[in-house]
């Protein structure tokens, strides 16, 4: 149920595994592991319903928790949830330098306050061939760009997430190099369907899900929306991207959904929705061409893969 007035910040969130097991909590007492659990168990109060939103059938919270891609957890689709349980997200800063006026590092507090939280419900399509649709909580990328002023010079985004051996001893068998990078065109980030995302279906997100905050870039293949995000740096050359750099040949830059551009392992014309048995026709952009194949215009998409 929603809490009677908005959170604004996250000082204020009570743990659901606090109030839940309150008896463990005060005989276990220590300051520093509850506010680390702080996130994790928060419940958000959403007051915006954004239009972006699609009106198709949410993909459950069990498959959405228990089914990912994060291979700093393992490569295993059912690893994540079980091996970044205790993964440490308080406290969190986002730093965000290069070509701006104003670099800045944020706490988690001070990214809550730069806009409205907003509920989206996105289409997400894996370049694996399967999709899902999450009501994400955020808000968009926009409104923290808008605070650092970035130059003229400025044409592309780099993201970074967190990496920590001793958190992540799994990553040494991902066979990529971390931390995971990840890049955005100015334009398509400042555009008003990409998210930064601190929650979905009500609660903080799941540390499996890329907690604390993460990007959604819904009209991309899902291994762009990056996740833990620690660091935002304002370019002025295409940055490097993790996927891109493993194998070049199957992962371009732009990674937009295409169901005319197939893997070179398979087609992309077809998905399967998770939960459902038949597969679907793979829609240009996700189904967001309306939205961002203007921004597009003129460029062979299939050599801007």
């Amino acid at each position: 149920m929603p809490l009677k007035r908005p959170i604004s910040v996250w000082s204020e969130v009570t743990p659901k595994r606090v109030y839940l097991n309150r008896r463990r909590f005060m005989a276990g007492a220590m300051l520093a592991a509850a506010a680390h659990r702080l996130i994790a168990g928060a419940r958000l109060n959403v007051a915006l319903k954004s239009p972006f939103s699609t009106s198709e059938p949410q993909t459950s919270l069990d498959v959405i928790t228990h089914y990912n891609n994060f291979y700093e957890f393992g490569t295993d689709k059912a690893q994540p949830a079980n091996l970044a349980r205790d993964f440490k997200t308080s406290p969190w800063t986002v730093s965000v330098e290069g070509a701006v006026s104003k670099p800045r590092t944020f706490d988690l507090d001070m990214l809550m306050k730069l806009a409205p939280l907003e509920e989206r419900i996105y289409r997400h399509r894996c370049v694996e061939g399967w999709s899902i649709v999450v009501p994400w909580i955020g808000f968009p990328l926009n409104a923290l760009i808008k605070q650092v002023e970035p130059l003229s010079s400025a044409k592309f985004v780099a993201f970074q997430s967190s990496f920590d051996h001793r958190q992540m001893p799994q990553a040494q068998w991902a066979g990529i190099a971390f931390p995971y990078v990840e890049g955005l065109r100015i334009d398509e980030a400042v555009h008003p369907l990409t998210l930064l995302a601190v929650g979905l279906y009500g609660e903080a997100l799941p540390n499996q899900d890329g907690a604390p905050i993460r990007l959604v870039v819904p009209w991309k293949y899902g291994f762009k929306s990056i996740k833990s995000i620690v660091k935002i740096r304002f370019v002025e050359q295409q940055p490097p991207t993790t996927w891109n750099l493993a194998t070049p040949r199957e992962y371009g830059f732009y990674s937009n959904v295409n169901p005319t551009v197939d893997h070179p392992r398979w087609s992309q014309a077809k998905e399967r929705r998770l939960g459902e048995f038949f597969k679907r026709p793979t829609l240009m952009f996700n189904g967001y061409g309306d939205q961002v194949a203007s921004l597009y215009a003129g460029m062979d998409l299939r050599k801007n893969y």
